[in-house]
Protein backbone atom coordinates (compact mmCIF):
# COMPACT_ATOMS: atom_id res chain seq x y z
CA UNK A 1 0.00 0.00 0.00
CA UNK A 2 1.41 3.39 -0.57
CA UNK A 3 1.11 6.54 1.71
CA UNK A 4 -2.22 8.58 1.48
CA UNK A 5 0.31 11.33 1.13
CA UNK A 6 1.86 10.32 -2.34
CA UNK A 7 3.33 13.33 -4.88
CA UNK A 8 1.91 12.60 -8.23
CA UNK A 9 4.06 14.32 -10.99
CA UNK A 10 4.10 13.58 -14.47
CA UNK A 11 8.00 12.36 -14.97
CA UNK A 12 10.74 11.87 -12.09
CA UNK A 13 14.16 12.76 -13.38
CA UNK A 14 16.74 10.59 -11.60
CA UNK A 15 20.00 12.83 -11.38
CA UNK A 16 20.58 16.14 -10.49
CA UNK A 17 23.78 16.42 -12.50
CA UNK A 18 23.91 17.81 -15.95
CA UNK A 19 22.36 15.14 -17.89
CA UNK A 20 19.76 15.22 -14.83
CA UNK A 21 18.65 19.17 -15.77
CA UNK A 22 19.48 18.57 -19.11
CA UNK A 23 16.31 16.67 -19.07
CA UNK A 24 14.05 18.97 -16.73
CA UNK A 25 15.22 22.09 -18.65
CA UNK A 26 13.80 20.30 -21.84
CA UNK A 27 10.38 19.20 -19.98
CA UNK A 28 10.06 22.56 -18.87
CA UNK A 29 10.30 24.34 -21.86
CA UNK A 30 8.28 21.49 -23.09
CA UNK A 31 5.37 22.28 -20.80
CA UNK A 32 5.96 19.29 -18.63
CA UNK A 33 5.86 18.72 -15.22
CA UNK A 34 8.78 16.86 -13.44
CA UNK A 35 10.80 16.25 -9.62
CA UNK A 36 14.23 15.83 -9.97
CA UNK A 37 16.18 13.92 -7.39
CA UNK A 38 19.66 13.47 -6.39
CA UNK A 39 20.15 10.20 -8.30
CA UNK A 40 19.66 6.21 -6.68
CA UNK A 41 20.95 5.53 -3.42
CA UNK A 42 24.32 3.95 -3.41
CA UNK A 43 23.62 4.12 -7.44
CA UNK A 44 22.18 0.80 -7.17
CA UNK A 45 18.76 -0.22 -8.75
CA UNK A 46 16.91 -1.33 -5.95
CA UNK A 47 13.38 -2.55 -7.55
CA UNK A 48 11.28 -4.34 -5.21
CA UNK A 49 12.71 -8.01 -4.78
CA UNK A 50 16.17 -7.57 -6.50
CA UNK A 51 19.40 -6.95 -4.34
CA UNK A 52 20.61 -3.68 -3.98
CA UNK A 53 24.59 -4.00 -4.21
CA UNK A 54 25.93 -3.18 -7.30
CA UNK A 55 29.79 -1.91 -7.55
CA UNK A 56 30.88 1.15 -8.41
CA UNK A 57 30.49 2.81 -11.60
CA UNK A 58 32.30 1.23 -14.74
CA UNK A 59 33.72 4.43 -16.11
CA UNK A 60 36.95 4.60 -18.01
CA UNK A 61 36.74 8.23 -19.10
CA UNK A 62 39.12 11.45 -18.33
CA UNK A 63 37.64 14.57 -20.05
CA UNK A 64 40.26 16.89 -21.06
CA UNK A 65 40.35 20.46 -19.96
CA UNK A 66 38.36 21.99 -23.02
CA UNK A 67 35.40 19.23 -22.12
CA UNK A 68 35.45 19.72 -18.64
CA UNK A 69 34.96 23.70 -19.14
CA UNK A 70 32.60 23.21 -21.46
CA UNK A 71 30.44 21.04 -19.21
CA UNK A 72 31.01 23.40 -16.35
CA UNK A 73 29.69 25.94 -18.66
CA UNK A 74 26.25 24.19 -19.55
CA UNK A 75 26.12 23.08 -15.75
CA UNK A 76 26.31 26.87 -14.57
CA UNK A 77 23.67 27.65 -17.37
CA UNK A 78 21.37 24.95 -16.61
CA UNK A 79 21.63 25.56 -13.16
CA UNK A 80 20.53 28.84 -13.80
CA UNK A 81 17.67 28.17 -16.10
CA UNK A 82 16.33 25.51 -13.50
CA UNK A 83 15.97 28.42 -10.52
CA UNK A 84 14.80 31.12 -12.86
CA UNK A 85 11.70 28.95 -13.71
CA UNK A 86 11.21 27.06 -10.64
CA UNK A 87 12.52 24.02 -11.49
CA UNK A 88 11.42 21.20 -8.69
CA UNK A 89 14.90 20.04 -7.61
CA UNK A 90 15.72 17.88 -5.03
CA UNK A 91 19.74 17.88 -5.04
CA UNK A 92 19.55 16.09 -0.72
CA UNK A 93 16.69 13.38 -2.11
CA UNK A 94 17.99 10.20 -3.36
CA UNK A 95 15.35 7.53 -4.52
CA UNK A 96 15.55 4.52 -2.63
CA UNK A 97 13.41 1.96 -4.70
CA UNK A 98 11.62 1.68 -7.58
CA UNK A 99 8.59 -0.47 -8.24
CA UNK A 100 6.11 -0.90 -11.15
CA UNK A 101 2.47 -0.87 -9.84
CA UNK A 102 -1.22 -1.11 -10.41
CA UNK A 103 -2.73 2.81 -9.86
CA UNK A 104 -6.15 4.47 -10.48
CA UNK A 105 -6.66 7.34 -12.76
CA UNK A 106 -9.28 6.54 -13.71
CA UNK A 107 -8.92 3.41 -15.00
CA UNK A 108 -5.83 0.78 -13.48
CA UNK A 109 -2.61 1.83 -15.17
CA UNK A 110 1.20 0.57 -14.55
CA UNK A 111 3.03 3.81 -12.98
CA UNK A 112 6.56 4.39 -11.55
CA UNK A 113 6.47 4.36 -7.58
CA UNK A 114 9.71 6.11 -6.55
CA UNK A 115 10.55 5.90 -3.00
CA UNK A 116 11.95 8.60 -0.87
CA UNK A 117 12.78 9.10 2.67
CA UNK A 118 10.37 11.97 2.51
CA UNK A 119 7.67 10.00 0.84
CA UNK A 120 6.45 8.49 -2.43
CA UNK A 121 6.31 9.90 -5.55
CA UNK A 122 4.34 8.40 -8.57
CA UNK A 123 5.15 9.20 -12.02
CA UNK A 124 3.89 7.71 -15.42
CA UNK A 125 8.04 8.37 -16.50
CA UNK A 126 11.39 8.09 -15.31
CA UNK A 127 14.75 9.13 -16.38
CA UNK A 128 17.93 7.53 -15.45
CA UNK A 129 20.73 9.58 -15.82
CA UNK A 130 23.33 7.55 -14.45
CA UNK A 131 24.37 4.07 -14.27
CA UNK A 132 27.27 1.73 -15.44
CA UNK A 133 26.61 -1.02 -17.62
CA UNK A 134 26.58 -3.77 -15.23
CA UNK A 135 24.15 -1.92 -13.20
CA UNK A 136 21.74 -1.17 -16.60
CA UNK A 137 21.86 -5.13 -17.43
CA UNK A 138 20.50 -6.23 -14.13
CA UNK A 139 17.85 -3.39 -14.26
CA UNK A 140 17.06 -4.83 -17.84
CA UNK A 141 17.06 -8.45 -16.41
CA UNK A 142 14.96 -7.22 -13.89
CA UNK A 143 12.40 -5.74 -15.86
CA UNK A 144 12.26 -8.99 -18.07
CA UNK A 145 13.81 -6.92 -21.32
CA UNK A 146 16.67 -9.69 -22.93
CA UNK A 147 19.56 -8.25 -24.85
CA UNK A 148 19.81 -7.80 -28.25
CA UNK A 149 15.54 -6.84 -28.61
CA UNK A 150 14.73 -2.93 -28.92
CA UNK A 151 15.71 -1.80 -25.47
CA UNK A 152 15.13 1.66 -26.28
CA UNK A 153 11.37 0.45 -27.51
CA UNK A 154 11.15 -1.78 -24.92
CA UNK A 155 11.94 0.65 -21.74
CA UNK A 156 9.95 3.56 -23.47
CA UNK A 157 6.81 1.53 -23.68
CA UNK A 158 7.20 0.99 -19.24
CA UNK A 159 7.79 5.23 -19.31
CA UNK A 160 11.86 4.30 -18.34
CA UNK A 161 14.38 6.83 -20.76
CA UNK A 162 18.17 7.02 -20.72
CA UNK A 163 20.24 9.83 -21.17
CA UNK A 164 24.24 9.32 -20.65
CA UNK A 165 23.70 5.41 -19.20
CA UNK A 166 25.76 2.13 -20.31
CA UNK A 167 28.72 4.10 -21.93
CA UNK A 168 31.99 2.93 -21.13
CA UNK A 169 33.28 6.27 -21.66
CA UNK A 170 31.35 9.29 -20.61
CA UNK A 171 29.19 11.25 -23.64
CA UNK A 172 30.58 14.31 -24.69
CA UNK A 173 28.24 17.55 -23.66
CA UNK A 174 27.02 17.94 -26.77
CA UNK A 175 25.47 14.30 -26.72
CA UNK A 176 24.24 14.64 -23.55
CA UNK A 177 22.09 17.70 -24.49
CA UNK A 178 21.09 15.76 -27.82
CA UNK A 179 19.99 12.74 -25.82
CA UNK A 180 18.08 14.95 -22.85
CA UNK A 181 16.66 16.87 -26.21
CA UNK A 182 15.27 13.30 -27.69
CA UNK A 183 13.85 11.92 -24.11
CA UNK A 184 12.34 15.52 -23.64
CA UNK A 185 10.41 15.50 -27.24
CA UNK A 186 9.52 11.28 -26.20
CA UNK A 187 7.93 12.00 -23.07
CA UNK A 188 6.24 15.28 -24.59
CA UNK A 189 4.74 13.90 -27.37
CA UNK A 190 3.02 11.20 -24.53
CA UNK A 191 1.93 14.20 -22.31
CA UNK A 192 0.81 16.48 -25.24
CA UNK A 193 0.13 14.18 -28.35
CA UNK A 194 -1.45 17.08 -30.62
CA UNK A 195 1.76 19.00 -30.44
CA UNK A 196 3.99 16.14 -31.76
CA UNK A 197 5.17 17.31 -34.77
CA UNK A 198 7.01 14.30 -35.89
CA UNK A 199 7.61 10.66 -34.83
CA UNK A 200 10.48 9.82 -33.07
CA UNK A 201 12.60 6.64 -33.78
CA UNK A 202 16.16 5.11 -33.24
CA UNK A 203 17.88 3.80 -30.18
CA UNK A 204 19.97 5.87 -28.30
CA UNK A 205 23.99 5.34 -28.86
CA UNK A 206 24.13 5.02 -24.67
CA UNK A 207 22.43 1.65 -24.98
CA UNK A 208 23.27 0.16 -28.73
CA UNK A 209 26.40 -1.32 -27.66
CA UNK A 210 24.69 -3.49 -25.27
CA UNK A 211 22.84 -5.49 -28.17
Amino acid sequence: MLAPNAERTTTVVIGAGMPGLAVASELSRRGVNAIVVSGLNGQAFPFAGASTHTGKLGRCDGPDAASLQERNEILRHLRNYAASHHLDVRTTTPAVRLDRLAHQRPVEEKVWAIHTEQGVLLADNIVLTRCGQSQLRRMLAELGIAIGQNITAALRAMGMYLVGVGELISPTPKEVLRQAKVVGQAISAKVHPDNVHAALTGSFPAVSALA
